[in-house]
């Protein structure tokens, strides 16, 4: 991605161990719930390599063409996913940004606004560019995305006898109460406070690479 090594390397680390975490999610809950986590693992790795400074390693052209053919794939299946509801909604927001970021970034692919894609050589490569009324509609979704996440990771107090949560009686998510004796998770992959911040985590990295476009 174009900008600073140091913040490239931070979101790749940052994405892939969000893609850690949804992965060992796919080991419990039910079938939704496990399809689910592996698009998350998908996003989380996917952006964790896209995120690699270009200082470091420079993909050959026809990596951007494997990730829009992916993530075009994980759109797909997403808009199939959709009318059942939950979070493919944004699975399939989030694949079609990964689609336009890898395509953006390909070397060859000029833009309205007169630049090329990533990669591009020679002296006279321009910087990165793109269309920035589509860019601008990812930021406000994800900058809202990312304030409504956070706002569900605070603790709500509710009266004795209640279930509690995080964001409200009913969960992370709608998911209902955490999975275990005494309200709390059965296992890492369980725990509903911190899908959400894996959630959280990714919405803000992928806010972070559309500001380096």
């Amino acid at each position: 991605m174009h900008g600073p090594a140091l913040t490239g390397w931070l979101l790749m680390v940052l994405c892939g161990v969000t893609g850690a975490y949804c992965l060992l999610r796919t080991r419990s809950g039910g079938p939704q719930e496990r399809s689910t986590a592996r698009a998350e693992a998908l996003m989380g790795f996917g952006m964790a390599a896209m995120a690699v400074p270009a200082a470091v390693l420079t993909p050959p052209a026809w990596a951007w063409a494997v990730y829009a053919a992916l993530f075009g794939g994980a759109a797909l299946r997403a808009m199939w996913s959709v009318r059942r509801g939950g979070h493919h909604l944004h699975h399939l927001v989030g694949s079609l940004a990964m689609v336009y970021m890898a395509l953006m970034m390909a070397p060859g692919i000029t833009w309205s606004g007169g630049h090329a894609g990533h990669g591009a050589p020679g002296p006279a490569a321009p910087e990165a560019g793109g269309i920035p009324l589509l860019t601008g509609a990812l930021l406000v979704y994800y900058a809202f995305y990312v304030l409504r996440s956070a706002g569900r990771l605070i603790p709500v107090a509710v009266p004795a006898g209640g279930t509690g949560g995080f964001g409200g009686a009913g969960g992370v998510g709608g998911a209902g109460p955490a999975r275990g004796a005494g309200g709390t998770g059965g296992g890492w992959g369980d725990r509903p406070e911190l899908t959400l911040a894996c959630r959280l985590t990714m919405g803000m990295a992928m806010f972070a690479m559309l500001l380096t476009l």
